[in-house]
């Protein structure tokens, strides 16, 4: 294998590992009791990792949160971590793409508003509602960590050519 295949991957690991933490840190809001910091790893990971292995982390990262709070929506969870998968690798293509300004707002309409929808449906209305306001909050949380520290990240992983992978 090579060294910079082994290295992604190695990465990879270890921002799912570093999701896995953020994943025992619940956010405390009324209602939903699986909202955490997992996700803001996964949302940094985009600065070193190609955007299909920054989801990946961050599907990896949900199913933690979810084993830690007991898995209290069932096998429901697969669809929320198919939908953090497609959250981070869209932050990611925009964010390889220098779509700095869009991506914050995609990131926070998508997951905190667009992912809740399909539980409108399966669950009801009023868990979407209630729901609503704790999911933005997590999500506002995550992206102002990731705010915070993607700086940091951009400049210890800039190549030798001056561009960040």
């Amino acid at each position: 294998m090579k060294r910079q295949k082994l290295m992604t991957w190695i990465l990879t690991a270890m921002v799912a590992a570093i999701c896995a933490v953020g994943a025992m840190i619940k956010v405390p809001i009324p209602f939903v009791s699986t909202a955490a910091l997992d996700s803001a790893p996964a949302f940094l990971g985009v600065v070193f990792l190609p955007p299909v292995l920054a989801g990946t982390a961050g599907m990896l990262g949900h199913f933690i949160t979810a084993l830690t709070a007991g898995f209290p929506f069932g096998p429901l969870h697969l669809i929320i971590a198919v939908e953090m998968f497609i959250v981070v690798w869209v932050f990611g293509v925009m964010h390889k793409k220098d779509m700095h300004i869009w991506k914050w707002p995609i990131a926070f309409v998508l997951n905190g508003i667009i992912a809740p929808v399909p539980f409108y449906f399966l669950i009801s209305p009023a868990f979407f509602w209630g729901a609503l306001i704790s999911i933005c909050t997590a999500t506002a949380l995550n992206l102002v960590i990731v705010a915070i520290g993607m700086p940091v990240l951009r400049k210890v992983f800039v190549r030798k050519e001056g561009s960040v992978s």
